[in-house]
């Protein structure tokens, strides 16, 4: 009993040292509330559209009017001017105006009708990857859909039929269903792994500061001192307050992401709130060992900001994890954040039973023991260490 009042009163001390700095209101609750908001109206219609193109139409026939009109048709693309050559609406790219653009040399219509294999180009700026993808992709349909229509004439003036023309042009018929999320919503793919990762690598920051800030203000041996010099109750108590507001906070992104937003969540909300806890207290385990490692504020968080920063992209959520590199395919596992939305993509998108998630539970709660590693070494510099600037 004495030692739960011990870590009641230290956390009524954390408690107070976050109301008086507005450093903890600012990292805790401002700063995640305009990232949920930011990136979750970012994209909130879903997928970008009428993204910017142009078109250099050396042909000028009326079916290759007719492909232009109808590639401005699509949602994703939308034709703001014609080009008179490939270095003039280049150029255009270059500059940023347009993300992509179509070419139609001279005399493709006359190779279409005569039954020979003319080539049509679409060039888009990769350097703006998502739309130049789906500008790409709708250029490559829309070529596709070209080259039906030529054969589907010519085939009509041998005397085919319609059900005739399209078993030759068309002898599978494909359909195509994206899924969990079938809007192709971008919303979907990316806040749902870049805000808890947001809370990751806040919680991270704030942990670290919050503990080293003891010993950057010759507070260290006062806090101790009210756990009798006891690390573990020590650490207890001032983080206390801390998962409180985090799982606050946490709740309130998983209510915006699957209330508000109503994104896929198959295997209802208490799977993701435990996901959401095993996350929030393993960036405290982490931020807990990073202090350790290093008796210096600036240098734990230089760790934990490279840690957080890092996570975002071996994550696998916007790269495929199976094409890393050997190596980085192993490291992978040492981020919560993988973890993490393994277990979204088991629960919220794929609806599995919690029990197809049970390694990566595991491996996150095993995050939990990672103080122990440092938990005396950490006692030691909080004691013994003079902080310098």
């Amino acid at each position: 009993m004495n030692a739960l009042k011990q870590v009641i009163a230290i956390a009524k001390r954390e408690q107070k040292r976050m109301l008086q700095r507005g450093i903890y209101t600012f990292c805790m609750v401002i700063a995640p509330i305009m990232a949920f908001l930011f990136f979750t109206t970012l994209m909130g219609e879903g997928l970008p559209a009428d993204l910017p193109a142009g078109v250099v139409d050396e042909d000028n026939t009326a079916t290759t009017r007719e492909v232009i009109r109808n590639l401005d048709s699509f949602q994703q693309t939308n034709i703001i001017e014609h080009y008179a050559d490939v270095a003039e609406a280049r150029k255009a790219m270059q500059q940023g105006k347009i993300y992509a653009f179509y070419y139609i040399p001279e005399g493709t219509t006359q190779l279409a009708i005569s039954g020979k294999q003319p080539t049509v180009s679409f060039y888009t700026a990769a350097s703006y990857l998502i739309p130049a993808s789906l500008e790409y992709r709708d250029m490559k349909m829309m070529s596709e859909y070209a080259s039906g229509a030529v054969g589907r004439a010519t085939l009509y003036a041998k005397g085919y039929t319609e059900d005739q023309a399209m078993a030759v042009l068309q002898p599978i018929k494909m359909e195509m269903h994206a899924i969990n999320n079938p809007s192709l919503n971008y919303s979907v793919y990316l806040c749902n792994t870049i805000l808890p990762g947001i809370i990751m690598l806040l919680i991270m920051q704030v942990s670290i500061y919050s503990i080293y800030v003891e010993l950057k203000e010759e507070t260290s041996k006062e806090w101790l001192a009210m756990a009798d010099n006891d690390i573990v109750k020590a650490l207890a108590g001032k983080l206390l307050p801390q998962i409180v507001t985090w799982s606050l906070m946490g709740l309130f992104c998983l209510f915006l992401l699957y209330g508000v937003w109503r994104f896929p969540l198959h295997s209802g909300i208490w799977p993701m709130i435990l996901n959401m806890f095993l996350l929030i207290n393993a960036s405290l385990a982490l931020g807990v060992f990073f202090c350790g490692l290093v008796p210096s504020l600036r240098w734990a968080l230089s760790l934990a900001t490279l840690w957080g920063v890092l996570s975002f992209p071996i994550s696998g959520f916007s790269f495929p994890q199976m094409a890393f590199p050997n190596t980085l395919k192993g490291l992978s596992w040492l981020f919560p954040l993988r973890h993490y939305y393994l277990i979204y993509v088991d629960q919220a998108l794929n609806g599995l039973p919690l029990y197809y998630s049970w390694l990566n539970i595991a491996i996150m709660i095993g995050f939990l023991a990672l103080p122990i590693l440092v938990i005396w070494r950490l006692q030691k510099f909080l004691l013994e260490y003079h902080y310098t600037h």
